[in-house]
């Protein structure tokens, strides 16, 4: 049981790039420990572990799930186990920290919000961006009325990668392509300033192996703003959100882990705002959910499950219209027995 005053014990499931920055981050937040990771192997366990001095390890995911000395598990997984993953820590009556996606697909995720609401846990999806102060501080500038109502959003986030068919960023069976990757940021960046969208517009580019490697998104508010979006595993992007108001606008660099921004209002001259990190971006995110966790909580105020699924509805909608689909992702039992093979 829980208290005031006791460590909220993490455990981390996965042990890839992803799980190396989060555990990094985690470090920095008081009240919280590094308890057990757990991996698909008892080699790659032991080499996460003893490389980040974590006292717990296990060689299946199933192991670390049902260990009586862990509170909360992050889900650091490829996308297609994040739904089974999940699962398994929920039914074993751990906490979950879902790395975005939240799951390959909108069914997925309703199963999942349903198991943490049955098990009365903690569920969340991974989206960084929201917690880190400097976007805290744009939402509440905009909420305010500071650059007047929100016309148009315009964001655009990605990196070169090499091609690889085996890779996670390519291959269809591990979730691959730009829009899960970190397309997914820009459509959340949107689901915040302009709300439930009422239309979508969508063209991709196909690597060899199927999945989108670049897409480009027009998204229609329910405000009535609209997002021009974009995200790319094949090139460099300029990786810049501005938001544009009916009295002036706001322009964030690497606006998916900020460190600051820049507002801009007729007459004046440019502010800049600065939020100097304490680690390495991650630490708000973990703090957060370790906070919720200690109190009771059972999902975020800053990412509800609602949204998680409105999102999951929109990286649905825009999928069906660029074609792409992955092996295994509808639910089916014989996917799942696959996924669930895998843990």
């Amino acid at each position: 049981m829980l208290t005031e005053t006791s460590p909220v014990r993490w455990g981390i499931l996965g042990t890839g790039a992803i799980a190396e920055r989060f555990v990094q981050g985690l470090r920095a937040v008081e009240g919280a420990e590094v308890a057990a990771v757990g991996s698909r192997t008892d080699a790659t366990a032991h080499r996460f572990a003893d490389r980040w001095e974590i006292p717990r390890r296990h060689g299946t995911h199933r192991s670390l799930a049902e260990d009586p000395e862990v509170d909360v598990v992050y889900v650091a997984t490829p996308h297609p186990a994040h739904h089974a993953a999940t699962l398994l820590c929920l039914e074993a009556g751990r906490h979950v920290l879902c790395e975005k996606p939240l799951a390959l697909n909108a069914a997925q995720a309703r199963e999942m919000v349903a198991a943490a609401r049955n098990a009365d846990r903690f569920l969340m999806e991974g989206m960084w961006t929201r917690f880190a102060p400097a976007m805290r501080e744009i939402v509440a500038l905009v909420e305010s009325g500071t650059i007047g109502e929100v016309t148009t959003l315009i964001a655009d986030i990605g990196w070169r990668s090499e091609y690889d068919p085996d890779s996670r960023l390519f291959a269809p069976a591990l979730g691959g392509g730009a829009l899960l990757d970190v397309g997914v940021y820009p459509i959340a960046l949107a689901s915040v300033f302009l709300g439930e969208p009422v239309g979508i517009d969508a063209r991709a580019v196909k690597a060899p192996s199927g999945v989108d490697s670049q897409v480009g998104l027009v998204i229609s508010g329910s405000s009535g703003a609209v997002g021009l979006l974009s995200c790319s595993i094949e090139t460099d992007m300029p990786n810049r959100a501005v938001i544009v108001g009916t009295r002036g606008r706001i322009e964030v660099g690497e606006w998916y882990n900020p460190t600051g921004f820049v507002l801009h209002l007729p007459g004046r001259e440019p502010r800049e705002f600065t939020f100097p990190r304490r680690a390495n971006g991650f630490e708000y995110e973990a703090a957060a959910v370790t906070d919720l966790v200690r109190a009771g909580a059972l999902e975020s105020p800053l990412m509800p499950w609602e949204e998680s699924l409105r999102i999951a509805d929109t990286l649905d909608a825009i999928r069906a219209r660029i074609g792409v689909a992955y092996p295994g992702e509808r639910g089916t039992p014989d996917a799942d027995a696959a996924v669930g093979a895998r843990l």
